[in-house]
């Protein structure tokens, strides 16, 4: 049970504490959405201010936090160091296992979420040998991560780009009870840390099939190479001989509602950067996608993952990285389940039953009777 994110896949409707995405998306920020997720109220203009500024008060790592992002080797995959980090910051914070203290969570998520940007972005940093960019308290949440990673690129912190940020930002925050929500909800569960609830749903957003489809939908727009090559490879995926990456969702059997307003964010990126290359190649898949009818019975419309990774690219931001901006845009609504779970007196230990599908009772037998 859960009263943060209401989907109706079947009308492409998506909402956070009943406020349609396509609002917030349009009209609100990074945090301020952040805040209503994790307190199920828009915040007046006094609550938000202070939210910022306390988000604003943990805007640093420990420096031996900075020291083991030293000690990753730099082809390392930016996610399993974003994972093995955020698990590392529990150490340097011992309070946050007391979590029946409000005082303490509150103190926690504020951590969670200016120290979780700070993390990826100083691993960037180390992975193209650059020294580390001190967080800027006078940027907002969105500028300051930009700011982090590419200081001195006026074209990376141009406003457009800014803000198509925040709105990816925003539109990743939550949707109900996916994977990775699921694993922050059963971890938590047996109330460890937030921190290491978080580490494992960020474990959980790594693989491919969940956190790491924008890169997959990258590197298939780059296989196929050229429109051309389209009708070649739509014959693969209708003989299941390949997947057609960024199409379709579990829960959504229309149009992805997150999915269209990246779409005029992708234009607004590429009037700043150009167009991107494989652009092309997307909106011929889409339009295919959309008319014709083996795709249109399967419901394989475009998905949140279809823009997201061209939008990255743009903006020069490495494929390793795609899922770790997925990662900063999650990590609030993780800490509104999270908030939710230890609200909910009924709840236990996650433990899930299982179908038992092996063996009957069977006799042990001797080495020599085998």
């Amino acid at each position: 049970k859960s009263s943060v994110t209401y989907i109706d896949g079947d009308a492409g409707i998506l909402r956070y504490r009943g406020y349609p995405i396509e609002q917030l998306a349009e009209s609100s920020s990074q945090l301020e959405v952040s805040k209503l997720l994790i307190d199920g109220e828009l915040p007046s203009k006094e609550e938000l201010s202070k939210w910022i500024s306390d988000v604003k008060e943990h805007n640093s790592v420990p420096e031996e936090i900075n020291n083991i992002i030293k000690a990753f080797p730099v082809s390392s995959h930016a996610m399993g160091a974003l994972t093995s980090l955020e698990a590392a910051l529990s150490t340097f914070y011992p309070n946050s296992k007391n979590i029946t203290d409000e005082d303490e969570n509150y103190k926690s998520i504020c951590r969670l979420m200016s120290q979780v940007p700070i993390l990826a972005a100083n691993f960037y940093r180390h992975s193209q040998g650059l020294s580390f960019i001190a967080p800027d308290d006078s940027l907002d949440y969105s500028e300051n991560f930009l700011n982090m990673m590419f200081e001195g690129d006026n074209k990376k912190m141009h406003p457009d780009l800014v803000s198509a940020m925040d709105t990816l930002l925003i539109l990743h925050a939550d949707h109900e009870q996916n994977c990775s929500a699921s694993v922050m909800r059963n971890v938590g569960s047996s109330e460890p840390d937030p921190f290491s609830a978080v580490s494992a749903a960020t474990a959980a957003l790594y693989g491919p099939l969940h956190g790491g489809a924008n890169e997959a939908v990258l590197q298939m727009l780059t296989e196929i190479g050229s429109v051309e090559n389209i009708p070649a490879f739509m014959d693969k995926v209708k003989k299941k001989e390949v997947k057609l990456m960024g199409f379709g969702h579990r829960v959504y059997k229309a149009y992805d509602p997150r999915a269209k307003y990246l779409k005029e964010a992708a234009d607004k990126v590429f009037n700043v950067t150009g167009t991107n290359p494989l652009l092309d190649i997307a909106l011929e898949l889409e339009s295919i996608a959309l008319n014709e009818d083996y795709f249109v019975a399967r419901n394989l419309y475009p998905n949140v993952d279809f823009y997201s990774g061209l939008i990255y690219e743009s903006m020069g931001i490495p494929k390793d990285m795609f899922t770790v901006l997925f990662t900063i845009g999650r990590t609030p609504g993780w800490l509104a389940q999270w908030k939710e779970l230890l609200a909910d007196k009924d709840q236990k230990i996650a433990r899930p039953r299982q179908v038992y599908t092996g063996y009957d009772s069977r006799d042990y037998v001797n080495m020599e009777s085998r």
